[in-house]
């Protein structure tokens, strides 16, 4: 019973992650547990088993349209991977599982020495962006705050997270599964456009 519940769960929450262009599993479980009338008591799926079930949903009803959103995303982000060669880019999240809705940006981790180096890169193309910043957990219970830069290309939106040179083999843990972070170089990127 609690199995099929929560499989219920994931289910709704992938339909409203896909329907309502969300990116936020906590809130789409929560919208789930609503629609479905269940009490906030009632346990939740991981967050695996809802990018398992985003990925089921688009394969079913995203259609052309989720194709297209894909490759989109994958091109846009080889595109940007090239520009930001020299920070040697590694493309992470949804963009690489699958599980995307319209709301997804890009998301990429360069290395460099100094953050700051990546916004002077950017200012001097005329590529307009914000500053922001994400946290990161290691595999050690550890926090960190990374600068991230965003900006949009196009109709897609691209976040640069600005790790140190050396941290390449240092893998954050992923949100999703708790595993360390799938990174994939602008060659994966390209086998994957072909998908």
């Amino acid at each position: 019973m609690k199995g099929r519940m929560q499989s219920s769960i994931a289910q709704e929450a992938a339909r409203i992650i896909c329907e309502e262009s969300l990116t936020d599993y906590r809130l789409a479980k929560q919208k789930a547990l609503h629609r479905l009338g269940l009490s906030v008591k009632t346990p939740l799926p991981k967050n695996a088993d809802i990018e398992a079930a985003v990925i089921e949903y688009q394969r079913i009803f995203g259609g052309r349209h989720y194709a297209e959103r894909m490759r989109q995303l994958r091109t846009t982000a080889l595109q940007a991977m090239k520009l930001l060669a020299q920070y040697d880019p590694r493309l992470v999240g949804g963009v690489v599982s699958g599980a995307v809705s319209d709301a997804n940006r890009v998301q990429l981790h360069a290395f460099l020495d100094k953050p700051e180096t990546l916004d002077a890169f950017l200012h001097d193309r005329g590529i307009v962006y914000r500053q922001d910043e994400r946290e990161y957990r290691y595999p050690d219970g550890s926090l960190e705050m990374i600068p991230l830069v965003r900006f949009e290309a196009g109709e897609i939106g691209i976040d640069v997270a600005a790790f140190h040179i050396g941290d390449e083999r240092r893998l954050p843990i992923s949100p999703t599964d708790g595993a360390p972070m799938r990174r994939l170089t602008a060659s994966e990127v390209e086998a994957l456009k072909d998908l």
